[in-house]
């Protein structure tokens, strides 16, 4: 699954730096999975609602894809975002693995979540997301009746975190060339907790400030 390829074609059409990368999957193999594109930037010409509300300037909807390529465990969907964080200049990929939320007494914050999630929000505009995802209502109820995974990365490449990338592992221009070296960890279930996959390493001391030293 090469989700490099997929996030360059949407940089590329936008013409706007990314903020986050996210990818959303429930824990069964080949079903459909979420990627999320959070966009760094804000509309010319928001809409008629926008401006009733006070939002101005309206942000840039975020892009929502649904990817609906075959994969057997979640060992292949943690490859699928190493490789492309890697790629991206990522200074870690976090995934979270998130038990079932619809279910009595669970705190509302993590209903919310879930809702998140899946690009889904009581307070959202319906104009807040663009998505090419027609199965993404019934994923968002079958990860919260089952549990779900997501995985989240910012990039440095076609990013705004360039001016905070202290990363002795970056090309001059925020990439990174294959082979990641980090290895996928074992999926522990939807209890374990959040786990961080460290891309980038730096040998340089930052000062008081951010300045690393020497420059």
């Amino acid at each position: 699954m090469n989700l490099f390829d997929k996030l360059s074609s949407q940089l590329s059409g936008m013409g706007l730096p990314l903020f986050a990368v996210s990818l959303t999957a429930v824990p069964f193999a080949n079903t459909p999975i979420m990627l999320m594109l959070h966009w760094h930037g804000f509309r010319k010409n928001p809409d008629r609602e926008y401006k009733l509300r006070g939002l101005q300037p309206a942000p840039v909807p975020g892009s929502v894809l649904q990817i609906n390529e075959t994969w057997n465990e979640v060992h292949a969907l943690d490859r699928a975002m190493l490789d492309a964080a890697w790629q991206f200049g990522a200074w870690e990929l976090e995934r979270e693995q998130r038990r079932a939320c619809n279910r009595a007494g669970v705190p509302e914050t993590e209903s919310l979540a879930c809702r998140q999630a899946f690009a889904d929000h009581p307070m959202q505009h319906d104009g807040d997301w663009i998505a090419e995802a027609p199965d993404r209502e019934d994923l968002m109820h079958w990860g919260a009746r089952s549990g779900y995974l997501r995985w989240v990365f910012r990039p440095v490449f076609g990013g705004v975190w360039g001016g905070a990338a202290h990363d002795d592992t970056l090309r001059q221009d925020g990439g990174r060339a294959l082979p990641c070296p980090v290895n996928p960890d074992p999926y522990g279930g939807p209890r374990a907790a959040p786990h961080r996959y460290r891309l980038g390493h730096s040998t340089r001391l930052v000062l008081p400030g951010g300045r690393p030293d020497g420059q």
